[in-house]
């Protein structure tokens, strides 16, 4: 894999983080409408496991979507550990997020605010879906296959690369 390229992704939807206005964000420990009859601000957080080289050398995906649009808005990959969606979470705060819908994940129950999570399988279909299609667009995702990365570098490249083609819009 090209350094040059995996030096080029972004892990930020930056086109969409262009086109929240900072004037406009509201955060709240409750949901509210923001100023200019904006919607609350509302995200699906999810992580989706993969490997590398062999199943027990596991890499995890986290990624964010917009609730509404079904847009990605970043992504970290790495263990399956607090700390990594600590790095999500952080990427996530520019988007003035103020309700977070996931699956019961113990790392969001620790980080996240109460009031601004919602945990259960009803507000989480469509990051689910975009799991669906990442494990059937990129082979190296599924469960049960013979292909796979043998580095870390070329798995989250390759990842990478998809997203920030297929989601964020960018080609690198």
């Amino acid at each position: 894999m090209n350094s040059k390229k995996a030096a080029q992704l972004q892990a930020v939807n930056e086109t969409l983080l262009q086109q929240v206005d900072p004037e406009q964000i509201n955060v709240e420990v409750v949901p509210v409408r923001l100023s200019g009859g904006s919607e609350t601000r509302e995200s699906e957080l999810d992580e989706m496991w993969s490997f590398v080289q062999k199943k027990a050398n596991q890499r995890w995906l986290w990624h964010a979507i917009d609730h509404t649009t079904g847009a990605v808005l970043a992504y970290v990959l790495g263990s399956h550990t607090d700390d990594v969606f600590l790095k999500l979470k952080h990427l996530l705060e520019p988007f003035g997020i103020n309700r977070f819908y996931s699956d019961g994940w113990g790392a969001y129950e620790r980080h996240l605010d109460p009031q601004q999570h919602q945990i259960g399988k009803a507000r989480t279909q469509k990051i689910e879906r975009k799991h669906l299609t990442l494990r059937t667009r990129i082979k190296r995702l599924a469960r049960r296959t013979i292909c796979f990365s043998k580095s870390e570098e070329v798995h989250d490249a390759v990842i990478g690369l998809y997203i920030n083609r297929h989601e964020f819009g960018v080609s690198v």
